[in-house]
């Protein structure tokens, strides 16, 4: 065995562990024809300006994780600003403060290694066209933004050469961080700046950020912002608001309410596709949560009820299925994991059966079969390994608080 781990050798072991590594995705690749046709259009719509997302839907072990790599990758390479964030309980998809964070924290820039918004911040360049319509967009009534990113943008241009501190602090802020007002209003000062610096929530900035720093990349020359959302599902974990918030997520970055325009910013959601069974019928969700809302009798919560709904229904009526794997798909597979195997513990081997074709098998379950019948090969090459499959039974507890 080799001392040292090869990209070879980490591809197989993140294949083994069902982890979606780009190593793994790079040898890959992807059979999702169609979900990628789909995704290219989203790229068009985003490079021109327009928000939107899709929704993608998989079993377990279907390769939605895969998938999202591999999407990230098409538009990373698509000259894109890619983020991966997993819904989890560090990262609720209901609050858009720690989305913002995870999304900023785990960008990145095509071909540029380190913190995305310093790469982003180091690419821009306040003499250009594009810069100076950034500042004209953000600094614009209608641009929904609160003035203290019309005045950091401004700011920057004045220090970024200057080799001013409070440019690193300009920088923070926009990857995630809080700027002193004082201080901003003090720098402001300085270069004969006025600017009324608001009052907004934590809530809002943080969407405002995501919408400013989608425009910012677009300023730094790249074609826009692309955000990926896995384990999706685990909505269904949280409390009675905590869901119709996540939800409303759901619609607004998917634009089943009202696409916005003049930010380059789109996102793909992935979860089981049992979920609009499971949880939207099964629980009667579509139907109970916004009756529950809506007999609070308050008006903030008859428009969370409908934005929800909205949601849900977008989850319903718009999931893109993931395909199969036919005989082609297998058989390439097949081909390219051997050859991994291969060049990873450096032996030629041999043709293993695997498991039996079925449609009922998902592609994870193929892929483990094939690298334990070699792993097991390599350590005794007189072994003949079979694999079979176990069924279990198991109950999703969905809604389960």
């Amino acid at each position: 065995m080799r001392k040292t781990f090869t990209p070879e050798r980490q591809a197989i072991e993140a294949l083994r562990a069902g982890v979606p590594s780009l190593s793994a995705v790079h040898a890959l690749g992807s059979a999702q024809i169609d979900i990628e046709d789909t995704f290219t259009g989203l790229l068009g719509r985003v490079a021109g300006g327009t928000t939107g997302g899709l929704l993608l839907g998989g079993g377990f072990g279907s390769g939605k994780s895969h998938l999202l790599r591999h999407l990230g990758l098409l538009a990373g390479s698509s000259g894109f600003v890619v983020s991966h964030v997993v819904v989890s309980k560090e990262t609720p998809l209901f609050d858009p403060i720690k989305v913002a964070w995870t999304a900023l924290d785990s960008a990145t820039v095509p071909d540029v290694p380190g913190p995305a918004i310093e790469a982003i911040a180091a690419a821009l360049d306040p003499n250009s066209p594009q810069f100076a319509r950034l500042v004209v967009s953000t600094g614009s009534q209608s641009s929904g933004l609160d003035p203290r990113f019309a005045a950091t943008l401004l700011l920057f241009a004045k220090l970024k050469h200057s080799g001013d501190e409070f440019v690193d602090a300009i920088v923070r802020f926009w990857s995630g961080s809080t700027l002193s007002i004082v201080e901003l209003r003090r720098q402001l000062k300085l270069i004969g700046e006025p600017f009324t610096i608001s009052r907004v929530s934590p809530v809002e900035l943080a969407r405002q950020r995501m919408r400013f720093v989608a425009r910012l990349i677009t300023a730094a020359g790249y074609r826009g912002w692309i955000v990926l959302f896995d384990e999706v599902e685990l909505i269904a974990r949280y409390s009675l608001i905590g869901r119709a918030k996540a939800y409303a997520e759901v619609a607004r970055w998917c634009d089943a309410t009202q696409p916005e325009t003049g930010v380059p910013i789109g996102a793909v959601f992935a979860l089981t596709d049992d979920f609009p069974t499971a949880v939207l019928h099964g629980k009667k969700e579509i139907h109970h949560l916004p009756a529950r809302l809506n007999a609070r009798g308050k008006p903030e919560a008859a428009h969370l009820a409908k934005q929800a709904h909205l949601g849900m229904s977008a989850i319903q009526d718009r999931m893109l299925l993931l395909a199969p794997p036919d005989d082609d798909e297998l058989d390439r597979a097949y081909t390219r994991i051997k050859a991994l195997h291969a060049a990873a513990f450096d032996w030629n081997p041999p043709d293993v059966p695997g498991l039996p074709r079925s449609g009922s098998n998902r592609m994870r379950q193929y892929v483990r079969a094939w690298i334990n019948e070699w792993d097991l090969i390599w350590l005794d090459s007189s072994y003949r390994p079979r694999s079979h499959t176990t069924s279990l039974a198991a109950e999703t507890d969905w809604l389960g608080s």
